[in-house]
């Protein structure tokens, strides 16, 4: 079976194309685009068609479109009733549910091959339920699904058994984890629906003065599901202005919340632990990626193993909504080979879009070799190498590099990068490396999911990924997967006596991650990077060498 699978007309638009149970190749529309999270330039307009996401994957599978069994909706319209009148989210849902429901004459016109059958609604959240599980390693397992709204739902408690899902809980709306999350992140200034992690990241430098209090407003209920009344935030911190000061009261209330979501998790996943028996765990929707509460839930939850999709968010709803159709078709479906499901420029097109720039540049012997030097010598890196991750996080095919053992490279990659400088940067580390460092969280750890605690006799050493609370969101590297990241990894050891770099997204303030040659490039050129490593091939920043 040859199915396309498609998120749209909300934030995060994406596609997937998945062939005979095998994932072939997934991407986001806001790295073709580069309109952040896909959000449409017109004023008061709805969010993008994966129009290039989605031709892209099909020429990535060698497909036309009149070739595909299916296309698979992460939506279904039908499910959304009037029981969202006066809820928050209702006019949303309510707008989203006019447009999905012309997504198959939609398509229709950007892809005229396209049958006019070939279009099915999945549920919103059993799309993120298959993200989750079927993507997932594991055979059987319990599945946990929660973000702000889908359909009239936001958050769904389930299992699958010899690729079934089968549903023992969901939540319906009004009652959110995610939207209280997204009300708290707009009340503390930051944009709503794609900045909770900048509360998470606060959140740390904070104490839950307000738990108790917020506890009475935001609780498990003890049947698989939780309510969420209106919070009064005002009551906690005054209200801040994107560009105010950040109060000790604004922390305060992040840890709050942080705290008050990771105990709702916690309660429905022992809930879930207790109803299925499963020793696995998978899990995705936007609150799955919170690393702190995945975390908590690995070191006091009930599960021996958690996967989280990488593509928690939305965009991972296209995989999903193509993964669980092929499972209905009854295909078996083949674990997720990694994030790296995107576009990938070999060296000769790489070389033609250098000459083309008219830059000077190198072609390296070992890029491994001369890219350690480079950081070795506290330049900042910009890597782009093999093919682009699907997700947020950047796993070291389109990252930022740095040395870690100097504290003010965290100053200056949040410059780079125009972030706010509480938030944290990531460390990057060989598999088998990591234990040495690192405890508490899972390894191996390979999608930045997770906060491990940083071991006290390497806090000083490597203080650029050491956050306030003495942790740190690592990724860890396999040699076999990453052969060339785990080079520089060792040259880079050679060199210092650390076993670690920095690793942070490669884009600036406001623009998606870097995706292709020419988006490495204008970053190159705009930010005071000092090397870009595009392929075998090395850019210096003019009057920089090592």
């Amino acid at each position: 079976m040859r199915i396309l699978g498609i998120n749209a007309v909300f934030h995060d638009p994406a596609a997937a194309i998945v062939v005979d149970g095998r994932i072939v190749a997934a991407a986001e529309e806001e790295r073709f685009t580069r309109r952040k999270h896909g959000k449409s330039p017109v004023p008061f307009s709805t969010w993008e068609l994966p129009e290039r996401s989605a031709a892209w994957c099909l020429d990535a599978a060698g497909l036309d479109p009149s070739e595909l069994d299916a296309v698979a909706y992460s939506y279904d319209p039908t499910l959304v009733d009037d029981t969202l009148e006066g809820v928050d989210a209702g006019g949303w849902e309510k707008l989203r549910t006019l447009y999905a429901r012309r997504v198959p004459a939609f398509l229709r016109t950007l892809f005229p091959g396209l049958a006019p059958d070939v279009v099915r609604f999945v549920r919103h959240h059993v799309a993120h339920a298959a993200s989750a599980a079927l993507a997932s390693p594991f055979d059987d397992c319990a599945v946990l699904t929660s973000d702000g709204r889908g359909e009239a739902e936001s958050a769904l408690l389930g299992e699958y058994r010899d690729g079934k899902f089968v549903e023992l809980a969901h939540q319906k709306l009004p009652h959110s984890l995610g939207l209280t999350y997204e009300a708290a992140t707009a009340h503390l200034g930051f944009q709503r629906s794609s900045d909770e992690y900048k509360v998470m990241a606060l959140a740390s430098y904070g104490t839950p003065r307000f738990l108790d209090e917020l506890r009475e407003l935001v609780f498990a209920s003890g049947d698989g599901g939780f309510r969420t009344a209106p919070v009064p935030w005002d009551r906690f911190a005054p209200a801040r202005r994107p560009d105010g000061e950040l109060l000790p009261e604004h922390a305060d209330l992040a840890a709050s919340v942080q705290r008050v979501t990771e105990e709702v998790l916690l309660d429905l996943a022992r809930w879930l632990h207790d109803r299925t028996g499963h020793t696995d765990l998978a899990m995705a929707g936007g609150t799955a990626l919170n690393c702190v509460a995945n975390t908590r839930l690995y070191a006091e939850g009930p599960f021996e193993r958690i996967w989280v999709q990488p593509a928690s968010g939305d965009a991972g709803t296209a995989l999903g909504a193509a993964l669980q159709l092929a499972a209905d078709f009854g295909e078996a479906i083949e674990p997720m080979p990694g994030a790296d499901l995107g576009r990938e420029w070999h060296e000769d097109e790489l070389r033609t879009w250098l000459d083309r720039a008219r830059v000077p540049y190198e072609r390296c012997a070992d890029i491994a070799e001369t890219v350690a030097e480079a950081l070795a010598d506290d330049a900042i890196v910009a890597w782009f190498q093999g093919r682009s991750e699907f997700g947020p996080r950047a796993l070291g095919r389109r990252s930022l590099l740095a040395h870690p053992g100097r504290a003010e490279n965290l100053e200056r990659l949040n410059e780079v990068k125009g972030r706010e400088q509480f938030r944290p940067v990531a460390p990057m580390v060989l598999a088998e490396r990591a234990a040495e460092l690192f405890d508490r969280g899972p390894i191996p750890s390979p999608y930045m999911l997770f906060v491990h605690d940083v071991k006290p006799q390497w806090r000083d050493r490597i203080p650029a990924v050491t956050h306030v609370d003495g942790t740190a969101r690592i990724q860890t590297v396999d040699r076999h997967d990453d052969p060339l990241l785990a080079d520089m990894l060792t040259a880079f050891e050679r060199r210092t006596g650390l076993p670690t770099v920095v690793n942070t997204s490669l884009n600036t303030a406001g623009r998606p991650m870097v995706d292709d040659p020419r988006d490495a490039l204008e970053c190159f050129g705009s930010a005071p990077v000092d090397l870009l490593a595009i392929g075998p091939f090395a850019v210096r920043r003019k009057g920089w060498a090592p």
